[in-house]
């Protein structure tokens, strides 16, 4: 998956779908899932925003773990995505136990 495609085109759903398919991880693929149930989205629909959300909000030190990563992938694409979905399912996680009515730090609407 290259990366500048992937970025280009997440924002359809199909595609979206697609791509969390290819990453062939079944266990992120089911967190996704619950996550998007949770928040009244498609599972799609949650990889679109996650990599948005990751993009405004993630730290320096969220993007310096990506840009490792990256230097260290046979498939740049996949493993952006998978970061920034990790990294969406996270700061969740930190959200619902610190009492946010938030996603990610950005008010739901």
């Amino acid at each position: 998956m290259v990366l500048g495609e992937l970025l280009e085109r997440l924002g359809d759903e199909v595609f979206a779908a697609e791509a969390l398919i290819g990453l062939g991880d079944l266990a992120l693929m089911v967190e996704v899932e619950k996550a998007a149930e949770h928040f009244h989205e498609s599972t799609p629909a949650y990889a679109v925003e996650a990599v948005r959300r990751f993009e405004a909000f993630a730290d320096d030190e969220d993007w310096v773990s990506l840009m490792g990563a990256l230097g260290r992938s046979e498939d740049p694409g996949a493993t952006c995505l998978r970061h920034m979905l990790a990294w969406s399912l996270r700061t969740d996680r930190q959200d619902e136990a610190a009492g946010c009515s938030c996603k990610n730090g950005a008010l739901r609407e």
